[in-house]
């Protein structure tokens, strides 16, 4: 059998043609091997950024992803003469668009590659492409696509067919190697390189791993570790911003500075200073677990140092109280992650009125059995069970986004000059 190299392509999604050709510099150096001009640096710049890229990379193969679904024969000859190698065109567009695109490419010598991106039976539509001479077919699961929970992979195992396949979507080093073993020869990845604070280290190990995908494969983890695992790389306003500025509780605070609470909830409504339920809590806990208490009392607290060692002892990742608590100095002493809206000496008595895992509102938010719950010293947020996954997966890209921000400023720019405010505020 004939080892062929996977080709790892770096996806430029940015809307500068400078920072696209800084990233892709950074990007080859770590090991990618053709440069795409994403969709968005082609609208920004149109076809001058393709000719820049060229210019800058010339023993590089350079794609310009058009998205093309209508002209196909124009579209391809105007990439062609601004320097593209590949043409990329939707998979979806009609065959005589198709056929058109491909006689264009034939005429300048450039080929074609087919993105199949939101195809209602991509399978089925790729075997079609296959037979009209595309040249190369791309599984790809779009951003929006990708935060609900879809996964390439998943076409990618159900695909035979004779042409090069490429696989795009949220891509990393694990599933990067993942696409190896499973048929695909051209790995295309974006975000995980492009809004890398190290973008080269980033693509070396994209890099590594398609070069060795059999010792990357790690066992497949339940959609909850996943989401705990996610919500762990992000903060609170990364999460705020991923939920367009909701979610945040209201006047809830960090009480153990530098402490952060990532779980479940497990929901108590109490009255104030009635501290039954919230202690009759952590016995229905799991461990990661976090527990919520509306306490309505800002006076009186229902927690304090023997129900945070209680908790400690059960596996209990963190408490929110929207109310107070008290005993903070042996909380402090034991570093666990506690929010509350006050610090108090009192405490009420154990009557026992209340319910646990109920819906409650905590912080101006409503809070249900199960929701994550995210803390830190910013503050806390809730995320509703049942787009816990896209959230996720969104706020991961918020901070992958500032974290190449940042970088960016560290090098010397002001915040203004790396987002062209100038550039793009409204006029």
């Amino acid at each position: 059998m004939i080892y062929i190299k996977p080709v790892l392509q770096v996806a430029l999604d940015v809307l500068e043609t400078e920072r696209a050709i800084q990233i892709a510099r950074e990007a080859i150096t770590g090991g990618a091997d053709w440069v795409e001009a994403g969709t968005p640096l082609i609208k920004s710049e149109g076809m001058d950024a393709l000719r820049k890229l060229k210019a800058a990379f010339p023993d590089r193969v350079i794609l310009a992803d058009m998205k093309t679904v209508d002209t196909g024969a124009m579209e391809v000859e105007m990439a062609a003469k601004a320097g593209a190698d590949i043409v990329i065109l939707l998979g979806s567009a009609d065959d005589s668009t198709i056929q058109d695109a491909i006689r264009s490419a034939r005429k300048y010598g450039v080929k074609i590659m087919a993105d199949l991106i939101s195809a209602k039976s991509p399978v089925k539509r790729a075997k079609e492409l296959a037979e009209l001479g595309i040249d190369y077919i791309n599984i790809h699961v779009g951003i929006d696509q990708q935060m609900m929970g879809e996964d390439p992979l998943s076409i990618l195992k159900s695909l035979k067919i004779n042409v090069p396949i490429a696989v795009a979507g949220g891509i990393d080093a694990k599933s990067a190697a993942a696409a190896v073993l499973s048929g695909a020869s051209i790995i295309i990845v974006g975000g995980n390189i492009v809004r890398s604070s190290n973008v080269t280290a980033s693509a070396r190990a994209i890099r590594e791993s398609l070069d060795m995908p059999q010792l990357s494969i790690e066992p497949e983890k339940s959609i909850d570790e996943k989401i705990i695992e996610l919500l762990k790389q992000v903060s609170t306003p990364n999460i705020s911003d991923a939920m367009h500025r909701k979610g945040a509780m209201k006047d809830i605070h960090s009480i153990c500075k530098g402490t952060k609470a990532v779980g479940k909830a497990v929901t108590v409504q109490t009255f104030p200073g009635d501290w039954a339920k919230p202690v009759e809590a952590i016995n229905a806990a799991l461990p990661g677990d976090i527990i919520v208490i509306n306490n309505n009392s800002t006076h009186v607290a229902p927690w304090g140092e023997l129900a945070t060692l209680s908790s400690i002892n059960k596996g209990v990742a963190g408490v929110v109280i929207d109310g107070a608590v008290r005993d903070v100095d042996d909380i402090r002493r034991l570093n666990f992650p506690v929010f509350a809206t006050s610090i108090v000496p009192n405490a009420g008595e154990p009557k026992g009125f209340g319910e646990i895992n109920t819906e409650i509102q905590c912080g101006g938010q409503t809070v249900k059995p199960g929701d994550f719950i995210v803390g830190d010293d910013n503050g806390v947020v809730v995320i509703p069970r049942e787009r816990a996954y896209e959230i996720a997966r969104r706020a991961v890209e918020v901070e992958k986004n500032e974290r190449r921000i940042r970088d960016e400023i560290t090098r010397g720019k002001t915040l203004s000059e790396v987002l062209y405010l100038e550039k793009w505020e409204k006029k």
